[in-house]
């Protein structure tokens, strides 16, 4: 099984949904573009979203054992993915990598 790097690289804010539909709240993301998380094969990287984490779970785990190639051909490199959280309001794009490295 092998590692993922995990980066943010874009957070959108959808500042007319948020005015029509959500209610005010103070802290919502701890995200940041081109934070960069390790995920050691299948494991939650500490510090990561638990809601991204259930979006992007399953890819994480297909690449950590070797998979990838999603939906034939749809990322450039077989051994990536793109994929966001499910915050409506403000939606956070992450890459993720399968790495050579092996995981502990």
């Amino acid at each position: 099984m092998k590692k993922c790097r995990i980066t943010v690289v874009r957070q959108t804010v959808y500042e007319d949904l948020m005015a029509q539909y959500e209610n005010p709240i103070e802290h919502a993301c701890d995200m940041r573009v081109g934070q960069v998380f390790i995920a050691n094969g299948w494991q939650r990287p500490e510090g990561l979203c638990l809601s991204a984490w259930e979006s992007m779970s399953a890819f994480v785990m297909a690449l950590a054992h070797g998979g990838g190639d999603f939906y034939d051909g749809w990322m450039r490199n077989p051994r990536s993915a793109m994929i966001s959280c499910n915050d409506g309001f403000r939606p956070v794009s992450f890459l993720i990598e399968a790495l050579d490295e092996e995981a502990d």
